[in-house]
C-alpha cells in the first residue's frame, strides 16, 4: 500500500514538474513585476559595461539587456541593474536574486553544471597590447598574468618569446609603459577598453583562443520558458545583424 502511494506521489510530482503547475513560473513573475532583474559587473569593464561621465550605464552588455527588455516587456527601460562582484555572479542567478546575469561570463563546463547559458553574444580571446603597432618578434618579452590560461596559448603560438609573470593588469600595462616588456597579454575586451581610454597603446591584430561570453540563466524546468524566449531573441538579433553592429559600434572585433 505504501509502495503504491509512493509511486502515485512520484507520478503526480513529475506531472506537475512537466506541466509547470504547482510551481512558481519565473516568466509569469517577471511579467507581473514588469521589469527584469539583471546582474552586471560592479566594476567598469569598458566596452562591455561601464558608467560614462554622466554616470549612465553604457556598453555592449547594457545594449543587449535593453533590447531584451524591449522584446520581452515592450519597454527597453524595464530593467533593474544589480551590480555584482565576480564571485557572486553565478550565485545570484542560482539563488534567484536576479533573473539573469550578463557580466563578462565565459561559458565553461564547470559553470554549465550550475547554470544554463544563452546563445553566445561575443567570442572573447587573449590579445596583446603594446606601445608599438607591429607584430611580436622572436625573443620579445610579453607580460602575462601569473596562472592565467593565456600562458598556455602564448607558449603554443609564440614559442620563442619570453614570458614575464605579473599579478595584475595594472602591473602588466605599467611594464609596457616603462618599456620593460614589449607587450601585455590579456582579455581582448579589457584591453580594447584600455586602448580606447589610452590611445597611445595599440591592440595588436592577433587573437589567441576563443571564449564564448553568454547570459547566465537559471536551471530547472520552471525556467524553460524564460530560457526559450531569451534564446529566440538572441538568435534573431544575431541573424538580423543587430548584434554584430553593436559589437563593431563598441570597437570590438
Amino acid at each position: 500500500m505504501v509502495k503504491l502511494w509512493w509511486v502515485g506521489f512520484l507520478s503526480l510530482l513529475m506531472t506537475l514538474l512537466l506541466s509547470g503547475q504547482g510551481l512558481t513560473i519565473p516568466w509569469a513573475v517577471i511579467e507581473n513585476r514588469g521589469r527584469l532583474l539583471v546582474g552586471i559587473t560592479e566594476y567598469d569593464h569598458r566596452p562591455l559595461s561601464f558608467r560614462d561621465n554622466e554616470d549612465n550605464l553604457q556598453g555592449l552588455e547594457i545594449d543587449i539587456i535593453h533590447r531584451l527588455a524591449q522584446e520581452l516587456l515592450g519597454n527597453e527601460s524595464a530593467v533593474e541593474f544589480i551590480p555584482l562582484a565576480n564571485n557572486d555572479r553565478l550565485r545570484a542567478v542560482i539563488d534567484g536574486k536576479v533573473d539573469l546575469a550578463i557580466a563578462s561570463i565565459t561559458v565553461t563546463r564547470s559553470r554549465l553544471r550550475v547554470v544554463d547559458f544563452s546563445h553566445s553574444y561575443y567570442l572573447s580571446g587573449t590579445a596583446l597590447v603594446s606601445l608599438q603597432d607591429s607584430s611580436i618578434s622572436n625573443n620579445d618579452t610579453i607580460a602575462v598574468l601569473e596562472g592565467s590560461s593565456a600562458i598556455v596559448l602564448l607558449k603554443q603560438n609564440l614559442p620563442s618569446v619570453q614570458l614575464q609573470g605579473v599579478t595584475s593588469y595594472q602591473e602588466g600595462l605599467s611594464l609596457v609603459a616603462e618599456g620593460k616588456v614589449t607587450a601585455f597579454a590579456g582579455d581582448i575586451t579589457l584591453l580594447t577598453g584600455w586602448t580606447q581610454e589610452n590611445p597611445q597603446y595599440s591592440l595588436l591584430p592577433q587573437v589567441y583562443g576563443a571564449y564564448p561570453l553568454a547570459i547566465a540563466l537559471p536551471k530547472g524546468l520552471q525556467h524553460q520558458e524564460l530560457r526559450d524566449k531569451i534564446n529566440q531573441i538572441m538568435a534573431n538579433l544575431a541573424r538580423q545583424g543587430w548584434l554584430q553592429e553593436r559589437i563593431e559600434y563598441w570597437g570590438l572585433r
